[in-house]
């Protein structure tokens, strides 16, 4: 039993990032580690945002649930109310590289059809492929180790399985016939499979990128810095220090740091940002604005009612992030064969 506390959370929901899920059923195999945890209630995790929230009944180990996902081979990390993960963007280059060294690869089976036969060496094929297959498919092989090591299969070992198995047995074909007939070559079939997976890796990379467009929009509606009065003075200091009834000093023209109530002045203020309302609305002291909002023309005083992830804006980025998070039965079927795939096509 751990003796320190700082780890331990009462709050029901834990936000964490994961990092190293690529595919389906390494994002099913990240929920099922954590759904085996006591106290877990529910874990949803979201793998074109690289994230997860952790519902539990009562407190909840960080420690365990970080410990739970490296055993599946992923990194874990607790995910600050303010971030987002932003999916790194595939190399464009590796992909552009791999279908030119396959291209050729695959020009005499594209040409056939036309009456044109051409047929490449095939010391010339091995010397297109292997940076293919070991250089630019390398990813593959690092994945599919990563996920053998936590004793599963994902869609990469699945690729590194395959495209090796054709690429030795067309070494062997080339390298061991001497009775002069051409050899049967596979180079082509092992070529064309990375390539088209890096592609599509590409691709998945940007959609993800396309998904998490709203929340980064949102947060940078959050102003970074906060004006604060300390007895007579304005002091600028980080936002994540302002606390619950420290008065913030808003001027014209500014996004409103904090959720708060109106102490001194009046102004006009634009909340288009959360009620869709395009024309400012009047506001005086004792009336209550939204963190992120844009104070017109007046010099406001605004009571700190709610900080960090308790705004208004904060919790709207959970709203969105959740509604990614929840998945349609279709999903769940999708998860469930996915979960199944691998194994059954190793066996």
């Amino acid at each position: 039993m751990k003796t320190h506390h700082s780890n331990q959370l009462a709050d029901r929901s834990v936000y964490l990032s994961i990092e190293g899920m690529t595919c389906a059923s390494c994002a099913g195999r990240v929920e099922k580690a954590l759904d085996k945890i006591p106290c877990v209630q529910d874990a949803r995790v979201n793998l074109a945002t690289e994230s997860a929230v952790v519902r539990s009944d009562g407190s909840v180990d960080i420690d365990v649930l970080i410990s739970a996902v490296s055993v599946t081979g992923y990194r874990a990390s607790v995910k600050p109310y303010r971030s987002v993960n932003k999916p790194r963007p595939r190399d464009g280059l590796t992909v552009v590289m791999s279908v030119l060294l396959s291209l050729p690869l695959l020009a005499p089976m594209l040409l056939e059809p036309f009456g044109t036969q051409v047929a490449l060496p095939g010391w010339l094929q091995l010397g297109l492929v292997t940076p293919v297959q070991f250089v630019l498919g390398a990813r593959f092989y690092r994945a599919g180790w990563k996920a053998l090591k936590a004793g599963a299969g994902n869609m990469d070992l699945l690729v590194a399985l395959g495209t090796s198995a054709a690429y030795g047995l067309s070494v062997y074909q080339l390298t061991s016939r001497a009775d002069g007939m051409a050899p049967h070559l596979y180079f082509e079939a092992s070529a064309v499979v990375i390539s088209l997976v890096l592609t599509g890796k590409w691709l998945e990379a940007w959609a993800k990128r396309q998904t998490v467009s709203a929340i980064t929009a949102l947060q940078a509606l959050q102003p970074q810095v906060a004006r604060v009065k300390r007895g007579k003075r304005e002091l600028e200091i980080a936002i994540e220090s302002v606390s619950v009834g420290d008065l913030v000093v808003v001027r014209p023209g500014e996004r409103i740091a904090v959720d708060g109530t109106i102490a001194d002045g009046r102004s006009h203020i634009d909340e288009s940002m959360v009620t869709g309302e395009s024309m400012p609305i009047a506001k005086q002291p004792g009336d209550k604005v939204t963190g992120g909002a844009i104070n017109s023309e007046g010099l406001l005083v605004v009571h700190t009612d709610a900080v960090g992830a308790e705004t208004s804006l904060a919790k709207m980025i959970r709203l969105i992030e959740n509604a990614q998070l929840t998945k349609a039965p279709i999903q769940h079927l999708v998860d469930k064969v996915s979960a199944w795939f691998v194994p059954v096509v190793l066996n």
